[in-house]
């Protein structure tokens, strides 16, 4: 196989181009391999297996060269995003009228799961920047729709989520950020937290105290960048997600719209947790995508290379390794789409099962990645091979959109509280 054939000189010369080991995934996941048992197009009809295919060809072709050097120079891929929106992946799921694709939450996490094989970091941020779009166009009214949406869904404009404070951040509802009427306008003051593209990005989904304590006295704004009294902390060094900035967001009597208030006052934790559960499935679809691409990573380093005087993919002990990450894969695969459809159709499941795909599949893929890196050995550990990406990369899917053992807590209160 002339992918092994590329692999198999990376290994006797020490290293490889960074550009032909990513090179490697996409021959694979496309189906040019023999990874059939893991063929993520199984079970999808021939229009789900279309816009696959457009994501993994995106994938290869715009984020796979770079993704090496996006992360080392930590570069937000601002040009390369607009080319994803001009493939309509810029607002997966928020209505055509306004310039959306309309796709189903199912489709949404196959488009995430082939644009992470790609790039797990710029991904997440498009992932992120879908779910702010689709709260404006779900909660927003006409004006508001028009207003940002058709901006925000060709990714000329860059949105981000504010939820998360410096001491509040899996209690959510214990946020300080205040928002107090003044005539037209809302006085903000406060700070959030970790907040990605912060600083970069055009349009801050704000959620903020409008009221009393707990999680009826919160609100929803949209603050513009450029509003006076916003401003933004340093850019965060972090272990991954280094093509996406993170910082602070800073409220100093910074003066809002009424008119950029999405829904009534009171109704903001509500329209932040019903953006997570689909943020939720979201990130762990881009767990799968990194865990998918290690797999083949995995499979291919233990074909060609040899210790002992033999190929480690003829050690027993690494062929059942490799057979618990393929069927962890694909288990975790199913349990996202499942919890997809859930939630398109408004089940009464759809939260907790959005928790156990969220909390199943950040752990699991975590684990597959992390057990790939230990099948490169030393190898794995260099930054020339790409598998040290996506283990840095998803680490943090087991914290962001509500920690795991968050889920744990929203799953077991499902259980123990049905009739």
């Amino acid at each position: 196989m002339a992918a092994a054939r590329a692999l198999a000189r990376g290994v006797r010369l020490g290293s490889y181009s960074i550009g032909r080991s990513r090179s490697l995934i996409f021959n694979s996941v496309q189906k040019r391999g023999i990874a059939a048992c893991i063929d993520p197009s199984i079970g999808l009809t021939d229009e789900q297996k279309e816009f696959q295919k457009v994501a993994f060809d995106f994938a290869a072709n715009e984020m796979a060269p770079h993704m090496a050097e996006w992360d080392q120079k930590e570069i937000f891929p601002v040009e390369a995003m607009r080319k994803a929106a001009q493939l309509g992946f810029g607002g997966i799921y928020v209505n055509p009228d306004v310039g959306g694709s309309g796709l189903s939450r199912l489709d949404t996490s196959i488009i995430f799961e082939a644009l992470s094989t790609g790039c797990v970091s710029t991904t997440a941020y498009i992932s992120i920047h879908n779910m702010c779009a689709w709260m404006i166009d779900t909660f927003g009214n006409n004006e508001q729709r028009e207003k940002f949406c058709p901006d925000l869904c060709s990714m000329q404009k860059l949105a981000s989520y504010c939820l998360t404070e410096p001491g509040s951040g899996s209690d959510a509802a214990s946020l300080l950020t205040s928002a107090n009427l003044k005539g037209d306008h809302y006085i903000v003051n406060g700070s959030k937290a970790f907040i990605s593209g912060g600083g970069d990005t055009d349009v801050y989904v704000v959620m903020c105290r409008t009221g009393g304590k707990g999680s009826k006295g919160i609100s929803c704004l949209v603050v513009e960048k450029g509003t006076p009294g916003l401003s933004f902390g340093k850019k965060e060094k972090k272990v991954g997600w280094n093509s996406q900035p993170t910082r602070a967001v800073i409220f100093e009597d910074c003066a809002v719209p009424v008119t950029n208030r999405l829904g009534a006052e009171g109704e903001g934790f509500n329209i932040a947790m019903k953006g997570l559960n689909g943020g939720r499935i979201n990130i762990a679809s881009c767990s799968l995508g990194a865990a998918h691409a290690s797999v083949l990573l995995a499979r291919d380093y233990m074909c060609v290379r040899k210790q002992f005087g033999e190929p480690l993919a003829n050690s027993q002990f690494l062929q059942f390794r490799l057979a618990e990450m393929a069927t962890k894969l694909v288990a975790s695969r199913l349990l996202v789409r499942q919890a997809a459809e859930a939630l398109q159709e408004g089940r009464p499941e759809a939260v907790s099962l959005c928790s156990m795909a969220k909390l199943f599949v950040t752990d699991e893929c975590f684990s597959i990645c992390n057990q790939a890196l230990q099948i490169h050995g030393g190898y794995g550990y260099l930054k020339d091979y790409a598998v040290q990406q996506y283990v840095r990369d998803i680490r943090v899917h087991q914290i962001l959109e509500g920690t795991n053992e968050v889920m744990r807590m929203i799953i077991a209160r499902s259980l123990l509280t049905e009739s």
